[in-house]
């Protein structure tokens, strides 16, 4: 066998991620608001990207509306540009009065000369800021220092509202409760230990051996600082945190001492080993009961809480029974355009190959991006359509009527693989007659019929569930047993097991634990 050197073709095919097709599934799988920020960053960055214009169309029923509206409220429009007419289409008479200006008009209905009315303050010196005020800027709207660099202006971030968090509230409170420096710096050392709840999670000897401090006045600084608003701040263990909050009400005696030192007996509803451990009679127990569920068992969360985001459509589902409609939410679509004019006359000056070489990237980048997102809206108008037609009966008659779906249905019904379809309804969330629900929310396993009929889906079966224990009276609590029993009379075949879990996840305590709290709370 003899070797040598020798030419071949080969013929290969595979599937390359381009940096076009993975910019196409980062932005199909973005919420909104994320997409939103990513095109912002876009517009920033590529000069030949400019947002669309809102078209005239929408800007002119805009328009009719709002003028529509102030007809309604009985408010027309600004009174020097109403023109009143008469019968014969002719300006009215006091129409030409008021577009008389002159000086000498003016004066003769005024009864009056202009600069009694209008004074020229032109040659008058600005006002100076008042004495007494060392090396304060004062500011003449506003009346008090206003802490701008000079005299001329003033500093609008003293006219915000700043947000306070927890830290900067307990060291506004340590600087006046602890005089000595040394225990400030440990009292400041322990706030900054503190978590968003408001709990003291580190070691206190750790804590004492880091500042070079005795371990006893570590923990009087902290007995200080756990007498700080909110009440139950700095404290260890949720039961420090409510005994505290009680001796703030002045409700904690030896019998709420030895209810907090068994706060297991209370979460399993257990009242009647508790009645014992306490030595009190039912109806003190449930009063006592009733005093700790008004506590506040994270104080810290009042303070540096973010901003809640309200959820906003990606689609919007509406019509009847017979015809829904199906459309995207406009408001969530950013519109981009590529400026062609700009890029043909910044063309024609480039000089150099890199000048060229980055209008041509930012021409290609453009262009994939207005492509994408056009895809991105075509395919999520798609998928949400193919979902509201399995759905149809959720639409009309409510959850009960969910019908088991997966990604592969509707991945089959439009031609699009199941990752497309993941993506799309990810971070998505539809309107519909019945609330907004994410996209996700449709997609629910199945639970065979007991008779062979149609299947049932997993959401259905878990709000059978929940209306069933809703429903049930103090004395006749149902197990998961009666559970099992009763959907298998109404055709769903379903294991103990799973009643269990899905009862789990909706947080439903036991029968057991149901039977104590109905009880306590009839009692």
């Amino acid at each position: 066998m003899s070797l040598g050197p020798r030419l071949e073709f080969r013929q290969t095919q595979s599937l390359v991620m381009t940096p076009q097709l993975m910019q196409a599934i980062k932005l199909l799988q973005l919420s909104n608001l994320d997409l939103i920020a990513y095109v912002e960053a876009e517009l920033e960055r590529n000069p030949l990207l400019e947002r669309q214009a809102e078209p005239e169309g929408e800007r002119r029923e805009d328009d009719s509306i709002a003028e529509n509206e102030r007809a309604e409220s009985g408010v027309h429009g600004d009174a020097d540009s109403r023109l009143a007419t008469n019968e014969e289409g002719h300006t009215a008479d006091w129409l030409e009065e008021r577009l008389d200006s002159s000086r000498s008009a003016i004066e003769d209905r005024l009864d009056t000369g202009l600069e009694n009315v209008f004074p020229d303050d032109a040659g008058r010196e600005p006002a100076g800021p008042p004495t007494g005020l060392d090396g304060a800027a004062y500011s003449e709207w506003s009346g008090v220092g206003s802490g701008g660099r000079d005299g001329d202006d003033y500093n609008l971030e003293a006219f915000v509202s700043a947000q306070t968090t927890l830290a900067d509230h307990l060291e506004s409170q340590l600087s006046l409760a602890i005089v000595d420096p040394v225990q400030r710096l440990i009292g400041t050392n322990l706030i900054d230990l503190i978590d968003e709840a408001g709990y003291l999670s580190a070691d206190l000897g750790a804590v004492a051996e880091r500042l070079g401090a005795p371990l006893s006045v570590v923990q009087q600084v902290l007995a200080v600082i756990q007498g700080f608003d909110p009440p139950g701040i700095g404290a260890r263990s949720l039961a420090e945190c409510l005994a505290l909050q009680l001796k703030e009400r002045n409700r904690y005696d030896p019998a709420m001492a030895a209810l907090l030192a068994h706060l297991e007996l209370l979460a399993r509803r257990d009242f009647a080993t508790l009645r014992r451990v306490c030595a009190v009679d039912e109806e003190d127990l449930a009063e006592m009961v009733a005093e700790v569920r008004r506590l506040n068992p994270k104080p810290g969360l009042a303070f540096g809480g973010g901003i809640i985001q309200p959820i906003v459509p990606d689609v919007f589902v509406r019509g009847t029974t017979e015809n829904w409609l199906v459309e995207l939410n406009s408001e969530t679509l950013p519109r981009v355009l590529v400026n062609q004019a700009y890029y043909s006359r910044v063309q024609k000056t480039a000089r150099g190959e890199k000048e060229k070489a980055f209008l041509s990237e930012c021409m290609q980048t453009a262009t994939w991006l207005t492509r994408s997102l056009d895809q991105r809206a075509r395919t999520i108008l798609k998928v949400a359509t193919e979902i509201v037609r399995q759905q149809d009966a959720f639409l009309t008659l409510g959850v009960q009527h969910l019908r088991p779906l997966n990604l592969r249905m509707v991945a089959d019904a439009i031609g699009m693989h199941e990752s497309t379809v993941s993506r799309v309804t990810s971070n998505k969330y539809m309107a519909t007659p019945r609330g907004i629900f994410e996209m996700k929310y449709f997609f629910s396993s199945s639970i065979s019929s007991a008779d062979g009929g149609e299947a049932h889906s997993a959401e259905s079966v878990r709000f059978r569930i929940k209306q069933m224990i809703d429903a049930e009276s103090p004395d006749d609590v149902l197990s998961d047993d009666t559970l099992v029993q009763r959907l298998r009379e109404a055709g769903i075949d379903i294991a103990r097991r799973t009643v269990a879990k899905y009862r789990e996840a909706m947080r439903i305590p036991s029968s057991v634990q149901r039977r104590r709290e109905k009880q306590a709370a009839a009692g």
